[in-house]
């Protein structure tokens, strides 16, 4: 895969850091020039990726969310949210509109659903008690389109 830029960041998986991963991801994706509206669809999943990785990867207990941005030939956004937290051990189950394993937090169940909505192309992969990788792709649009 040829990258013609990328930042890594890591952060505590702690809720303010969310914005602050919203932060991270729009900044670096500025050098594209992408639309308000890409840019907020992206803002969007990337908060929900990491807001799962607190509530649910981590479940009270602090560790660390790796975040991977990089910027692909054809003006290809690609996202990587990892974590090492309790991974999640029925992946297709969890992608169920609705479903939730939080619900006394008050959770909605919709964080993929709103990932895939927002995004060209949704991956998940996890193992039980090693972590879960999200990764996700938008082809930002070109100007003039």
């Amino acid at each position: 895969m040829e990258i013609i830029n990328e930042i890594k960041f890591t952060m505590p998986s702690l809720s303010v850091n969310e914005s602050t991963a919203r932060a991270v991801v729009s900044s670096f994706l500025i050098q594209a020039d992408p639309t308000v509206e890409e840019l907020s669809d992206i803002r969007t999943a990337v908060s929900e990726a990491v807001t799962n990785c607190i509530v649910h990867g981590y479940r009270h207990k602090k560790g660390n969310i790796e975040l991977t941005v990089r910027l692909l030939p054809e003006r290809i956004a690609y996202i990587r949210i990892k974590d090492k937290g309790c991974g999640i051990k029925d992946i297709k189950q969890a992608m169920e509109p609705l479903f939730t394993t939080a619900p006394e937090e008050e959770r909605s169940g919709l964080g993929f659903s709103v990932m895939e909505s927002f995004m060209d192309k949704l991956s998940v992969r996890s193992i039980p008690e090693k972590g879960t990788i999200i990764t996700m792709r938008k082809k930002l649009s070109s100007h003039g389109e």
